[in-house]
């Protein structure tokens, strides 16, 4: 029997009647996505504790490549989990639909008090486990949904949501209305933040625009990814998204007028070239249209979103296949699988630890780093030779079961 785990728990999935020819494509398959979380998780961890990109030296890119694209990787594989907890081949309906909802529920309950909690540590680090927790429980009514529908659902997102976005924060920054409902939102003083209006519009994964990720991972869950037709053409679609993100963003950038002196005027970073791709644009000071071009990490626009999304489904998709057809390397390749299978103890230990031994600031080094990804590796690999779930998993999948009682 195969199995699933994830940053929200874990599932169970078999066929009606598996045979040996049946299950061990099923078995590669769930392989390879555990892979990509793993990498999504250990992409972060560069994030945090890495050097930033101007002091990586040759890396530079490499450590590049994780700003931004490592959490819409995460965000995009909690779609692809949420279909496989409500029924990935056949949506579950009747009571066991209902349960399934009241679990997924549960479980984002859960996810958003640990968010809080660890944003609540006062870290430097963007926590993204409240968010998540939010898009859960605003894409969940789709769970029914088909493959084609979802693909349509996350391309229409995409082009709207970011423009939606930049006319809230307009509204936000040109009225008092914002500044009375941060001072009464309890949630703003726990976590000394926006409160509501930070997980919605103004912080680092706003649920209204990291919608499409999860939407793009939905349809892709919807997929038979044990054929290397449909694998391949994930990877396809993949690049072409990425091509169509960054380089639309680039096109756009040198062909409209004034584009990049807007940007260099407008934000507090030292390279506005690098607008199209790179997180060393910064971030805008004011709200101006030109904004909208970017396709930088975490700017929030739809070029960075169709970016981002290429790069996650081209990185799924060349797990898949790398686990499918290199056994070596899917050998080679499980310390960083095991981070995957326990990804939500792995996320939550290392900010724990930030926040212990480094309190205010951030590692910022290679030193740190390689211990993170050894420590983190290193206890995944004996964690799970010995335990079906992760520690915090276990919390997850324990504290769901009264959804068994729904009727």
């Amino acid at each position: 029997m195969a199995y699933e785990t994830s940053l929200a728990g874990d599932t169970t999935t078999a066929p009606a009647q598996p045979s040996p020819q049946a299950a061990a494509p099923t078995t590669r398959r769930l392989v390879g996505v555990d892979l990509a979380r793993g990498l999504a998780v250990l992409g972060m961890f560069t994030v945090h504790a890495g050097p930033a990109p101007s002091d990586a030296g040759p890396l530079a890119p490499l450590v590049e490549l994780t700003y931004g694209r490592s959490s819409a990787l995460f965000a995009l594989l909690a779609g692809f989990t949420l279909v496989l907890m409500t029924g990935r081949s056949e949506p579950r309906t009747g009571r066991a639909g209902r349960q399934a909802v009241g679990r997924v529920l549960i479980r984002s309950v859960v996810l958003f008090a640990l968010g809080i909690a660890l944003i609540a540590l006062g870290t430097q680090l963007d926590v993204i486990l409240a968010y998540y927790a939010l898009l859960f429980v605003f894409v969940l009514p789709l769970y029914r949904v088909r493959a084609s529908s979802l693909a349509l659902a996350a391309v229409a997102t995409a082009l709207v949501l970011p423009q939606v976005l930049y006319l809230v924060k307009v509204a936000i920054d040109g009225g008092s209305w914002s500044d009375t409902l941060i001072a009464t939102d309890p949630l703003a003083r726990i976590t000394d933040s926006d409160g509501v209006l930070d997980l919605m519009f103004t912080g680092p994964y706003p649920v209204l625009t990291w919608i499409p990720f999860l939407l793009a991972g939905m349809a892709v869950a919807r997929l038979d990814l044990s054929r290397a037709a449909v694998r391949i053409r994930l990877a396809l679609t993949g690049i072409g998204l990425a091509i169509l993100g960054y380089g639309g963003s680039w096109v756009a950038l040198h062909l409209i007028p004034g584009a990049y002196a807007a940007i260099a005027a407008g934000t507090d970073g030292d390279s506005p070239s690098s607008a199209w791709w790179s997180e060393t644009v910064g971030q805008p000071t004011d709200n101006f249209g030109e904004w909208l071009l970017v396709a930088a990490p975490h700017s929030q626009t739809t070029p960075s979103i169709v970016g981002a999304t290429g790069v996650a489904l081209a990185v799924l998709a060349g797990c898949l296949i790398a686990v499918d057809q290199l056994p070596r390397f899917r050998r080679l390749a499980t310390p960083v699988t095991a981070v995957g299978m326990v990804s939500l103890s792995a996320y939550v230990l290392h900010i724990v630890v930030i926040g212990a031994v480094w309190k205010e600031d951030l590692p910022g080094s290679w030193a740190a780093l390689l211990l993170f990804f050894a420590g983190t590796m290193l206890l995944a690999v004996v964690w799970t030779r010995r335990f079906r779930r992760g520690p915090l998993e276990y919390l997850l999948h324990t504290a769901a079961k009264p959804a068994r009682l729904i009727r």
